[in-house]
């Protein structure tokens, strides 16, 4: 049975809220150039939580050139798979796990599709409990309390502007990433301005080299953290464009929006943690509101503008494209209310972090890693899956399970569940006990304790496994489905 499409607009209050959902958008709707995309994907990339991931980065045991190879490398080469997975959106017009049923079937879709909505509220729920936990640290510095009334509040504010950009949809989200771009660009050249004296070259460039182990965990890291948690979104932006719109456009600006802020704030971060390497634990606990004991005082309420509207930036297009995924997984809904279950669970699970969790770092490097596998393996099959195809998407038979991409695909299917299975038994989490069970396959190369553990070559390989396997025998059924 076929899906019915959502009308595009309704208007609530004077307000105009976008009803678009799994289907695709109309003709008279895609407007707008390639270069549009800078603006939507540096806001959401430009966040300071970038600078504690140098902190994260250096964790590896490396030097900072080799940090700065693996935070730029990673960032741009991660971000290269959103630009080229965008180009499926202004090709098929559709939200990025709606063309997904292209490769894995209109009703085997819904297990990445799942996976892709698990991550993006994981990520729209990290976003906000830091945008708290740095406002109340903010606070606290300033003499106004950091304490629970404090948290609460900061709860309330952030989460409800993430809730009603998420809920307005499109044309909001771009208005307001244009002008959160120029508020957190402007503010974020003041902190590398303010907190530059506290870099210690000496100290930083004494830092020694880590092995080829260490470096590749950084590395994936970086990968997982960046690019590849944006990869099920892509198209959710991109379908506006006119179908005439460049590729190489869309890749170029996508790339160029998402990877400037996070590959500067990278080195940065190295450059400050470096300097000052008792801050790594701090950061741990509160990666944002960490890193104001290193500015004026009178900076403060400017640093947490910035980091707030930063991650708030992030935090709109997660739980927009997390309100689509969830619809693609089967629940029948209107998108605004689709992204007012995601709120409410963002609401739990921040709550959860800011109010009771004593170390940030440990579950969130874990969730990412855990999820990093298959969405990997997703982004593989994906992009191989893409590649293939000489025409366009069949829109509306990406709604009905009897048209050409048919109810599920075996081999994209099968090939993102051995890619997962490959994937999470060459990775571990040594601080999440909940997740000890990974790294089953590390036994060859040393075991779970070994110098390869901790490298998480299990997300490269379900990226490559994912793109490989389809690449090659996928080519057939794509050329079947292009002759109905």
């Amino acid at each position: 049975m076929s899906e019915v499409p959502a009308t595009p607009q309704a208007r609530v209050g004077g307000v105009d809220v976008e009803l678009n959902g799994v289907n695709a958008v109309g003709e008279d709707e895609r407007h707008g150039r390639p270069r549009d995309l800078f603006w939507p994907w540096f806001a959401a990339n430009v966040s300071v939580l970038a600078v504690s991931y140098g902190s994260f980065v250096l964790g590896f045991g490396i030097s900072f050139w080799q940090a700065t190879l693996v935070s730029v490398a990673g960032v741009f080469l991660s971000y290269v798979v959103v630009g080229l997975v965008a180009i499926a959106g202004k090709r098929g017009s559709a939200p990025t796990m709606t063309l997904s049923r292209a490769a894995f079937g209109v009703h085997g879709n819904r297990l990445p599709s799942l996976v892709s909505w698990l991550l993006t509220l994981g990520w729209e729920t990290s976003l906000a409990a830091v945008a708290v936990l740095a406002t109340a640290t903010v606070l606290d510095r300033l003499g106004a309390g950091g304490g629970t009334g404090t948290k609460l509040v900061a709860l309330v504010v952030v989460v409800g502007l993430i809730v009603l950009g998420g809920t307005l949809g499109f044309r909001v989200i771009m208005r307001m990433q244009r002008w959160i771009t120029v508020v957190t660009a402007v503010l974020t050249v003041a902190y590398i301005a303010f907190a530059a004296p506290s870099i210690d070259l000496g100290t930083v460039l004494a830092l020694p080299a880590g092995d080829a182990a260490a470096v590749v965990g950084a590395f994936t890291m970086v990968m997982t953290g960046f690019g590849l948690g944006w990869a099920n979104a892509a198209a959710d932006y991109s379908r506006y464009l006119p179908r005439d719109a460049s590729s190489g456009g869309v890749v170029f600006w996508t790339t160029l929006g998402s990877s400037l802020g996070p590959a500067v704030l990278l080195v940065f971060g190295a450059l400050v943690v470096g300097s000052q390497p008792g801050l790594n634990d701090s950061v741990a606990k509160d990666p944002v509101g960490a890193l104001t004991g290193i500015l004026p005082t009178w900076f403060l309420v400017p640093f947490v503008v910035v980091a707030v509207l930063g991650l708030v930036g992030g935090a709109v297009m997660d739980i927009y494209s997390s309100g689509l995924a969830l619809l693609n997984v089967g629940l029948r809904v209107p998108r605004p209310v689709a992204v007012l279950v995601d709120g409410a669970l963002m609401v739990a699970g921040a709550v959860y972090i800011a109010f009771f969790s004593a170390d940030f770092l440990v579950p969130f490097q874990g969730f990412l890693i855990t999820l990093g596998v298959p969405i990997a393996a997703w982004a593989g099959i994906f992009l191989a899956d893409l590649a293939t195809r000489r025409t366009g998407y069949a829109e509306d038979e990406l709604l009905d399970a009897r048209g050409r991409y048919g109810a599920v695909r075996p081999l994209a299917l099968g090939t993102m569940l051995v890619a997962t299975v490959v994937g999470w038994g060459l990775v571990t989490n040594s601080g999440a006990s909940w997740l000890a069970w990974q790294g089953y396959l590390l036994g060859p190369i040393g075991g779970r304790e070994g110098e390869w553990a901790y490298a998480n070559i299990g997300v490269l390989l379900a990226l490559v496994l994912g793109f490989v396997v389809v690449a090659v025998f996928g080519r057939d059924e794509v050329r079947r489905q292009e002759r109905r």
